[in-house]
């Protein structure tokens, strides 16, 4: 078995071509979700909420929460 810098050559191609296999899916999931949104634009939904809205469902409620509180905190600092 050939070696590469201690790494079996079908062991390294076998990784490389797995990431390029998901970078592949992921260029695709990445298309599919930006015509996902363009559909939400075309019905009159704002985009940058919707960005948003997803990436606030992603956090557990006591970390949303967190980060609402501290927003607040700042907003009213501000005056606004």
């Amino acid at each position: 078995m050939v070696e590469v810098g201690g790494i079996a050559r079908e062991r390294l191609k076998s990784l490389i071509e797995r990431i390029e296999n998901l970078e592949e899916e992921k260029s695709a999931l990445t298309a599919d979700i930006r015509e996902i949104y363009s559909e939400a634009k075309g019905i009159g939904l704002d985009i940058k909420t919707l960005r948003q809205i997803v990436r606030l469902r992603k956090l557990d409620s006591s970390d949303r929460q967190q980060q609402e509180e501290l927003l607040d905190l700042y907003k009213n600092a501000l005056g606004m």
